[in-house]
C-alpha cells in the first residue's frame, strides 16, 4: 500500500476511534433519547448513527488532505487542533448520555463548535477541500447545539 493510502486509513482510524470512545457512552442512548422530552423539530434517534458515520469519514478525509499537503510536522498546529476537537467531540456523549449533565453538555458543545470553526479556518489556507469537508460537520454541530439546549431545558429533572 502506498504511503497516501496508509495515511488516509490512519486518519479515518483516528476519527472512528474518537467515535468509539463516544460510542461507549451511548450504548443506551437510543433508549435514553427516546424517553426524553424533545422539541418537535428533533430528528428520530435512528438518524444520528448514519449522519455521524458520514461526518467521521469527511473529518478523516479532511485531516488526511492537510497531512498529505504538509505532513504532520508542517501542519502540527492545525492537526493538533483537529485532534483536540475530536476529544471534545467524544466528551459530549459522555456528558449528555452517560453522566446526564445537560448544562455541561451544552457548554461543551459550544466549545466543540468553536474548535471545529478554528480547525476549518486553519485548514483553509492549506487545503480548501479539507476546509469544505468540515462544513457539514460544523452545520450538524450547530444544529446539535440547539437540540442540546432545547432538550436540556425540556428535561431538567433528567439532565440536571
Amino acid at each position: 500500500m502506498s504511503r497516501q493510502v496508509l495515511g488516509l486509513l490512519g486518519w479515518l482510524l483516528v476519527c472512528f476511534a474518537a467515535a468509539a470512545v463516544g460510542g461507549l457512552a451511548s450504548v443506551n442512548a437510543g433508549d435514553s433519547y427516546g424517553k426524553l422530552i424533545r422539541p418537535d423539530w428533533a430528528p428520530p434517534g435512528w438518524l444520528f448513527g448514519p449522519v455521524w458515520s458520514v461526518l467521521y469519514v469527511l473529518m478523516g478525509i479532511a485531516a488526511w488532505q492537510v497531512w498529505r499537503v504538509r505532513g504532520f510536522a508542517g501542519a502540527r498546529r492545525e492537526l493538533m487542533l483537529f485532534l483536540l476537537q475530536l476529544v471534545a467531540n467524544a466528551l459530549w456523549t459522555w456528558l449528555f448520555f452517560a453522566w446526564n449533565r445537560g448544562g455541561w453538555a451544552f457548554a461543551e458543545i459550544l466549545l466543540l463548535w468553536a474548535l471545529i470553526l478554528g480547525t476549518t479556518l486553519l485548514f483553509r489556507p492549506i487545503s480548501r477541500v479539507a476546509a469544505a469537508l468540515l462544513l457539514p460537520y460544523l452545520a450538524w454541530v450547530s444544529f446539535a447545539s440547539a437540540l442540546t439546549w432545547a432538550t436540556w431545558r425540556l428535561n431538567p429533572g433528567v439532565l440536571g
